[in-house]
This record gives structure tokens, sequence and C-alpha cells, in this order.
């Protein structure tokens, strides 16, 4: 029996009727014409103001956030670490926000969940999402190398300056921070941004992460290059090192418009890919590395790669990530054997989390066995509980 195999701890959280509902969920996603009747009623439901929202957050809401607002999350995040040692970090997952009093809203949210994390020590980091900061347009126009107007320049001054406050705190606080990857056409203006700060930022120690989607298949290059920057600078790198989360809007857009796809040939290659980033990153003595990671080999690999460099499973420089309400088998295990482990906990308004959970339920989909695995392990703990 592997690590992962072990069901009593991965469940040890769920009582019987929340497994029940995992269950109930799992096998709802794992039928691809289902995801899509529940996602158009849904989106439906929510646009119309029908009454759904009870419903919503007893199933899925409830299975895959930890809450409305970050208070609502304390007692998941509390009992999950007094009880098993695993970690959370704070998601704010509200998307698609394109007003300045939006961005500043967000912005007073990530410095929130930043003093969360300096308080509680069962919250290791604070994350946010470019586009929380800023609106996609400018990333776009600035990764495609055009001019910005004098209004859309001062416009920008301000995303670089709300990122700059957070940056500040996250020091002065000792938080690291994590900056969540998106679409590949709005990336580049963010990868810049986040290098100057982590230039300026991660002098003694990482603070500021960047997130590398390794289903781009140039991501390794981007990796090699940004070392050797930061190693003539002298400062050190930290990443989220994630597979991808908009593979479907990326395959599409690139189609459309005619260029090639930068995503992966199959999901062999985006596996070896990912694979090679954690090698990378594990003989790197000056880099942090956030595995978010669904995948049990890649997790054996990092405990193997740990091993190796007698790097203790506890050193803070080596998270594993999983997404909360998923891969419970990898999270609970890990943190069992002594590796610092965090599950993403998102949380907003019900109607505002909704396009984030739904593409968790798409992504589910179009990962083959990842919602099959997910149905075996539940089926075996409920065996075992003789449910």
């Amino acid at each position: 029996m592997g690590l992962f195999d072990n069901t009593e701890t991965a469940f040890k959280l769920k009582s019987d009727s929340e497994l029940e509902r995992a269950y109930f969920l799992f096998k709802m996603i794992q039928s691809q014409p289902m995801v899509r009747i529940g996602t158009t009623v849904t989106n439906f439901a929510l646009k119309a103001h029908l009454p759904v929202e009870g419903l919503i957050r007893s199933t899925v809401f409830d299975h895959f956030c930890g809450g409305v607002s970050e208070d609502d999350c304390l007692p998941n995040i509390e009992k999950m670490y007094k009880e098993t040692n695993v970690h959370s970090v704070l998601d704010y997952s509200v998307e698609g926000k394109e007003t300045e009093a939006q961005f500043d809203d967000a912005l007073r949210m990530t410095l929130k969940t930043i003093d969360f994390a300096k308080e509680k020590e069962s919250i290791p980091y604070a994350v946010f999402k470019p586009t929380g900061f800023g609106r996609f347009a400018l990333y776009q126009k600035l990764t495609e190398g055009k001019e910005l107007t004098p209004e859309e320049k001062v416009e920008w001054d301000r995303v670089v300056e709300r990122f700059h406050t957070v940056c500040k705190a996250a020091k002065e606080k000792d938080v690291p921070l994590l900056i969540d990857a998106e679409e590949s056409w709005m990336q580049d203006a963010a990868d810049d941004l986040i290098e100057e700060l982590m230039e300026i930022y991660n002098q003694e120690k990482v603070i500021v992460f960047n997130t590398l989607q390794m289903y781009r298949h140039d991501r390794m290059d981007y990796l090699r290059a940004l070392h050797q920057r930061a190693h003539q600078k002298g400062y050190h790198i930290g990443m989220k090192v994630v597979r991808g989360a908009y593979m479907e809007k990326e395959r599409e857009r690139a189609n459309e418009k005619g260029y090639e796809s930068p995503i992966c040939v199959d999901k062999k290659a985006t596996d070896d890919n990912y694979n090679e980033a954690v090698r990378y990153m594990m003989n790197h003595k000056k880099m942090a590395i956030f595995a978010g990671t669904h995948n049990e080999e890649s997790s054996y690999l990092l405990m193997d790669l740990a091993k190796e460099h007698n790097i203790a499973p506890n050193d803070k420089r080596m998270w594993f990530g999983q997404l909360y309400g998923m891969s419970d088998h990898i999270s609970f295990n890990l943190s069992k054997e002594g590796y610092n482990v965090a599950k993403y906990v998102p949380f907003g308004p019900v109607r505002d989390v909704m396009p984030y959970l739904i593409r968790r339920a798409e992504e589910n989909t179009s990962v083959a066995g990842q919602t099959s695995r997910e149905l075996s392990l539940i089926k075996s703990e409920k065996a075992r509980r003789k449910l």
C-alpha cells in the first residue's frame, strides 16, 4: 500500500455525512454532461437571483470553499490545523472585477489576510491574483508590447503601487506572499513586475513568490533565464509550481487567433515539464518551492529529492499545496509524515465565488483519472467505515 492509499488519515476530518456528500459531488463531476447542465442551471439561477444560494452553499460551496468571509473560514482552518497539522492559505476567490474601488477592496482584503497570517500559525502564506489589483486589458496591452495612453500609465502606476503596498506589508510582517498566474496573454506584464518585486523584497530570503504554470511549454526556459538574472543580482526566487487552470481557454484562443498554442502537446509532456521544474528548483539553494499539485507521482518525486538533498520535511523552503476539498489523500498523508502542507481555501460571497467553482469542476472533468481516483478512495473509506 502506498502512502497516499491510507484513507483513514485522508478522511479523518470528514463525518459520515460529509463523506457521503463528497461521494455525491465527485460522482456528479465525473459525468461531464451533468457538470455542463449544473453549470448552466447555476449560472442562470444566480443571474435571475433565484434562491439557489442555500442549495449551492450546502453542497458544492461548502465542500470546496472555507466560507463566505475569512472569519467564516476560521473554525475549519483551526480544526484542520489542530487535528492534522495541515495549514491553510486564504484565497479571496472573487474574479473578474474591473473598477478601481474593487481593486482597492482586493488590496484591503489581501492586507487583512497578511495580518491573519502573521497572527495565526495555521496560515503560513497570503495570496492574491494580479487581476485582483488591476484590469486584465492593461496587463494584456503591456504583454503585447503596446504603448499605454497617459491615462493608462497613471492607472498602471496605481496597480504597481498596490503590489508594492502588499509586498512591503508582507516583508514587515514576515509573511510570504503567493502571486497567482493567469492567462498567457497577460502574464508577461505580471512576470516582469513580480521579478522587480523579487529583486527588492527577496534579498535575504523569499517573501515574494510568482507562479509557474507548467502546462506551458515555455516555462522551463523562463525559469532558467530568471535564475540567471537572480544569480547576477543576488536575490532569492520563490515559485509556486502548478500545472495550470486555463487549458481549454488557452487552446481555444490560440486556435481562434492562429498562433501556436502555449500548452504542452499532451498530459505526459506537462507532467515531465512539471517534474523538471521541481528537480531544477530543488537543485538550487536560493529557491523556495510551493508545489501546488494533485499528482501523486510529482509528490513522491519531491519527497525523494528532499531526502537526496538532505532537506528536512519541515524546511520552510519547501511546501506542498492542494485545493480545499480535493486530494485529501495527498495532503493529510504528507502532513502525517511531517511535511509542510497547505490547503488553498477559497472564500467569498457565494455568487462571486461561483465562476471559480465552475472552473474547478470543469478542470476536474478534463483531468482524466483525477475524479475517479477521488471516488475510489471515498468508496474504500465508506467500506472501511461500513457505510
